[in-house]
């Protein structure tokens, strides 16, 4: 007998409504009857069914517009329509719009039961094959994750549960560490799985054209807005929205998303039409938030907004012990690509990968190995095809007693003196781009450009 499996009957015939009700409550389902369209509607909207069972004819509407909601609010709960032998054509409709079975009056309580029956079975089933479906997209998603070290493992039996819920996720860790990824394999393996994943980086963009990214624009709203603009939280729109670098957005790109993210309500820029999405929230940053906070640089009560579920990811340099299985994994990746027969790094060159710092972390490690791919002439990469060394030479000849080009040193100077100013800043971006007198967009373009983000 199930046990109190939810099931909603929808019928304006007070007289079958109730006495199927009843008979599936001898059943042992829980039952909640409706008379009217409306009344359905907002019990799936505030509750979840595991089966509904409907009339096809209704006085204001018909079963079609129920089944229309389950189907528009993707929700797990299969549809039997109940129809008179004067409208099985409807009910066959219906079974190619995604009803799971129709039922004909009179009602024969062995049908309903078997037909009941039935709807949870494949219900079951559905649910299995998504949960398969899930373990294989986390197994293709976190991929490059290996995770023989203690503190990633707890990392992916986080990714685990907050895969399973909508609220908003801050992943913090330094750059290269692979936020991007997880917040991937959280939205491959959530209910959302099969909407869109849209990553914006709030670091890239000046502070005008980050906020039309955000929210859209209308045609004329500011010089260059030719035509209307679908904005990144309306293309998230049932996905996820996963956005970068969060740290970097400006004071009033903070409050709007304050704004925003009480509501999930906002107007397009040069727009007073508001718009309204379902999208689950996903940041990340390489800053301390809560520092930044103390320091009046983000604001408190967006920081608590986002910071509902927390993972942080540890810098490579701390899970010494998945650098070699990294490290092949990384071969294994580009040997085919580069049309090389790697078999495999040698002594010599794990030992120096093993004792590097790896100050760019997962992402450095993979360049490094795909460039070791290109170079390696022997069956095993050495340590010669290996350059973990990042930083350009101080000396201001070449190999071949040229002088170094005016760009090449002018560049050199550049990321010496940005390097100068995050030391004096104790890393504060905001201030050392003010030292510097340039605008936070160009400092950060600048420290991706030198390969310093961590610095």
């Amino acid at each position: 007998m199930p046990d109190k499996t939810p099931v909603l009957v929808l019928d304006d015939d007070l007289i079958v409504l109730k006495s199927l009700s009843e008979f599936l409550r001898l059943e042992g389902y829980q039952v909640r009857a409706a008379e009217t369209l409306e009344q359905a509607r907002n019990l799936l909207g505030s509750e979840r069914f595991r089966v509904a069972i409907t009339d096809v004819r209704l006085p204001e509407g018909s079963g079609f517009d129920l089944l229309s909601q389950v189907r528009e609010l993707n929700l797990p709960t299969a549809v039997i329509m109940l129809t008179g032998y004067g409208t099985i054509e409807d009910a066959v409709t219906a079974i190619k719009m995604g009803a799971f079975d129709y039922v004909t009056k009179p009602i024969a309580d062995d049908e309903v039961k078997l037909t009941v029956e039935r709807a949870l079975q494949q219900q079951q089933l559905l649910e299995e094959n998504n949960d398969l479906r899930r373990q294989l997209n986390m197994t293709f998603q976190v991929d490059n994750f290996v995770c023989c070290n203690p503190r990633m493992k707890r990392v992916l039996d986080m990714v685990n549960v907050m895969s399973a819920t909508d609220a908003t996720v801050l992943i913090t860790g330094e750059s290269g560490t692979g936020k991007t990824l997880v917040a991937r394999a959280i939205h491959m393996n959530s209910p959302r799985a099969g909407q869109p994943f849209v990553e914006v980086s709030c670091g890239t963009l000046p502070e005008t054209l980050l906020e039309s990214e955000l929210f859209g624009h209308v045609k004329g709203a500011f010089s260059g807005a030719v035509a209307n603009k679908r904005g990144r939280f309306e293309a998230a729109h049932k996905g996820t929205l996963f956005l970068d670098e969060i740290s970097l957005a400006s004071p009033s790109l903070q409050m709007k998303l304050l704004r925003v993210l009480e509501s999930f309500k906002f107007e397009p820029v040069g727009s007073n039409d508001t718009r309204e999405v379902d999208v689950r929230l996903i940041l990340a940053t390489n800053q301390d938030l809560a520092e930044l906070v103390q320091q009046e640089e983000f604001r408190e009560d967006l920081y608590y907004r986002v910071n509902v579920m927390n993972i942080t990811l540890p810098p490579l340099r701390e899970r010494r012990d998945e650098i070699p299985p990294l490290a092949h994994h990384f071969v294994e990746k580009y040997r085919s690509s580069a049309r090389q027969d790697i078999k495999g790094i040698n002594e010599d060159a794990m030992r120096l990968l093993t004792g590097y710092d790896w100050p760019g972390n997962v992402r450095e490690l993979e360049n490094v190995m795909q460039r070791a791919v290109l170079l390696a002439r022997a069956p095993y990469i050495t340590a010669e095809d290996i350059s973990v060394d990042q930083a350009p030479p101080e000396e201001p000849l070449l190999p071949d007693g040229k002088v170094v080009p005016l760009k090449k040193a002018m560049k050199r100077v550049e990321r010496k003196l940005i390097l100068k100013a995050l030391e004096a800043t104790d890393g504060n971006r905001k201030e050392a781009a003010r030292q510097l007198e340039v605008n936070r967009t160009t400092l950060y373009n600048k420290l991706h450009e030198y390969d310093i983000m961590d610095a």
